[in-house]
């Protein structure tokens, strides 16, 4: 399985950002990590992770998929955001 990042951003004022939460939170390994910022646990490429996202989206919003490899770093993130992340990552 591959540690996939997602990224986006609703532009119509008053977006409604419930589909696409509910949508992630059914994979069965997902953190909320930012705002408009997820990490999934899928066997699914990153194409069918957009495809399957992009049905919650208007003309002008933004989606960004990718697959995460073992080499990333950051700053601010609790204890347990930190350790869950390490262990996607190895």
């Amino acid at each position: 399985m591959a540690t996939i990042i997602i990224s986006y951003d609703l532009h119509k004022s008053g977006q409604n950002y419930d589909c696409i939460s509910e949508k992630l939170k059914g994979y069965p390994t997902h953190w909320h990590m930012q705002q408009s910022v997820w990490l999934i646990k899928t066997d699914k490429s990153v194409t069918t992770v957009r495809d399957h996202l992009k049905t919650c989206l208007d003309s002008n919003d933004k989606l960004f998929v990718a697959k995460l490899t073992g080499a990333a770093a950051w700053h601010g993130l609790s204890d347990k955001g930190s350790k869950w992340l390490k262990s996607q990552l190895s």
